[in-house]
């Protein structure tokens, strides 16, 4: 019966009794002897029936899942047999039921029984860090990185992460101060020494240790790297000064070259940002990646034959999400008035993340082809799998029946879709405007405030509120307010700052309100925009410039209806 039950048992309880003599009567709380060198103490001691017993009873235990009783037997077992493996085996078990007690109690005992054992010291100063006790930790890691010989610079940039759940950040970075002493010629103690005074935001010493690092090792280009986060930490134009001038140097930092182009796209200086890409792209020709990087670029700057060359670069290079590459592409053509070939774009994306965007954009440009009922039937006939694609497709099909002027019937189609997804925002916003435009202010009101509350960082709820109360009610301070809490979340937006301009043009503000528009109309030449900026012109006698900015807006938006008709109220 032993027999079966041992060999049930998993291998690492059998190489532990493996070595135990089977014939020696040798208490359990005899010293053990040593072995040679280098190896681990084992004991030399009788598998005794008690011991197996609880070996079977840790490991039951384990196998039903009662970890409490394997933890407590197995740290028991690790006392009584003085045995490294059976420590060791104690404390993976505590560490993975999540009692770090136990396991600090256990891995004391495993680096006791086996002081030349890494992953001992390295478990038990873990645990020691976690305890906040880094005085006890510290004789561990001045072992840890005498012992580790060539191995040094690994055992230095493995540290912070060793270190980095101690909330006291200060005395983590004198430890590794400490610990780096001892190793003034180490690049990578320096760097340790600099993360440890970035995490306590200590970043003058960070900075310098960085550079003492990249001193001693001009080419390492993870130190380069970090270097230019610490000065972006201080001045992003000191960063990319920095990185300018390493990348003289050092020209083929392919990676450095990636962090500088980051930092000038958050600088949104992307003509610089696609210069970087464009050179990567020539040192790694094959990249996929980095050419959808260049085409969104060249998107950005609005050079959309360039953009394209690169989009169907990725496919021939065979980008992992071809979909949304081809989405793009869709796109490009879109903006350039290539309808046709834009809507055959759209139509091949047949799967992906951006699978059902692209169907509806397809729908939609099938709409303004005057194949509205070709367009709805599309949408209706896409899969839907969850409640995200089901709120788009009402989004897309309110859309194509709101520019077919059928407002009611967009509201009833909304307003059924919410009775399923009450909170779903995008419902809510859609359907406060088409409420606006059928006369329902009082549920404009309601959905756009009911957005609010759900999403108080949703600039264009305040702006569609504060807009909609200005034209539909006297309430222009409260308007005024909802534009100007807009415009705080997203301070750039032509939309919100032609509300802004509209509210202050509706409160005698003709000034302010004058130059709100002109901001507006220079971000984005919209048609209704242009209505609005060519209204307040009139009305303060600038009636050449008005006239000037309809029709040359009308020209590219011949049927708008807001800009045709304020032409009309004031051109009779």
């Amino acid at each position: 019966m032993s027999l079966k039950i041992a060999g049930a048992l998993p291998l690492l309880f059998l190489a532990a009794c493996s070595q135990l003599p089977a014939k020696t009567n040798i208490k359990a709380d005899k010293p053990v002897a040593k072995i040679g060198a280098g190896q681990p103490k084992l004991p030399s001691q009788d598998l005794t029936p008690p011991m197996l017993f609880d070996f079977l009873l840790a490991e039951t235990a384990l196998q039903r899942g009662d970890t409490d009783i394997a933890v407590r037997t197995y740290l028991k077992l690790a006392k009584s047999t003085h045995d490294p493996r059976v420590a060791q085996r104690a404390t993976e078990i505590a560490l993975q039921a999540r009692q770090p007690a136990a396991a600090l109690e256990s891995a004391n005992i495993w680096a006791e029984l086996d002081p030349n054992s890494v992953g001992a010291r390295q478990t038990l100063a873990a645990l020691l860090v976690n305890f906040d006790k880094l005085e006890e930790a510290r004789p561990h890691l001045e072992k840890l990185l005498a012992s580790a010989g060539d191995n040094i610079d690994e055992a230095f940039m493995q540290l912070n992460s060793l270190l980095v759940r101690n909330a006291n950040k200060n005395t983590t970075f004198e430890l590794v101060k400490q610990l780096a002493q001892p190793y003034p010629e180490l690049p990578e103690a320096h760097f340790a020494v600099s993360q440890a005074a970035w995490f306590a935001e200590q970043f003058d010493v960070a900075l310098a240790e960085m550079k003492q690092a990249l001193a001693l090792r001009p080419e390492w280009e993870m130190a380069a790297i970090y270097q230019g986060r610490i000065l972006a930490r201080m001045s992003n134009a000191s960063a990319l000064e920095y990185f300018e001038d390493y990348l003289r140097t050092y020209p083929k930092a392919n990676d450095t070259r990636i962090t500088y182009a980051r930092l000038l796209l958050a600088e949104k200086d992307y003509g610089k940002a696609r210069e970087q890409f464009q050179q990567l792209l020539e040192e790694n020709p094959g990249n996929a990646d980095v050419a959808v990087a260049v085409g969104l670029l060249s998107m950005e700057l609005k050079e959309y034959e360039s953009a394209e060359s690169y989009f169907r670069k990725a496919l021939e290079l065979g980008y992992r999400d071809p979909g949304m590459v081809r989405f793009y592409l869709g796109g490009i053509n879109e903006k350039t008035q290539q309808i046709d070939e834009a809507m055959e774009w759209y139509r091949s994306v047949t799967s992906g993340t951006q699978y059902i965007p692209a169907q509806i954009k397809y729908a939609l440009l099938l709409s303004k082809t005057g194949k509205m009922d070709e367009g709805l039937q599309h949408l209706h006939q896409l899969p839907i799998t969850n409640d995200q694609q089901r709120a788009q497709l009402a989004v897309a099909e309110a859309q194509l029946l709101r520019e077919a002027g059928d407002y009611k019937k967009a509201f009833q189609l909304l307003s059924d879709a919410l009775k399923k997804l009450p909170d779903y925002p995008d419902l809510l916003y859609d359907r406060a405007l088409a409420a606006e435009k059928i006369g329902k202010s009082d549920i404009m009101e309601q959905d756009l405030r009911k957005l609010i509350q759900l999403r108080p960082d949703h600039a264009h709820a305040y702006n569609a509120l504060g807009y909609g109360l200005a034209e539909h009610s006297d309430r222009l301070p409260e308007a005024l307010e909802l534009i100007e809490k807009a415009i705080e979340l997203s301070p750039n937006d032509p939309y919100i700052m032609d509300s802004l301009g509209w509210v202050h043009y509706r409160m005698g503000n003709l000034n302010q309100g004058l130059s709100y528009l002109r901001q507006a109309f220079g971000l984005n030449p919209d048609p209704e925009i242009a209505a609005h900026l060519g209204e307040v012109l009139w009305v303060q006698g600038t009636r050449e410039e008005a006239k000037d900015v309809w029709q040359t807006t009308l020209k590219n938006h011949p049927d708008n209806e807001v800009l045709l008709g304020t032409m009309k109220k004031f051109m009779k």
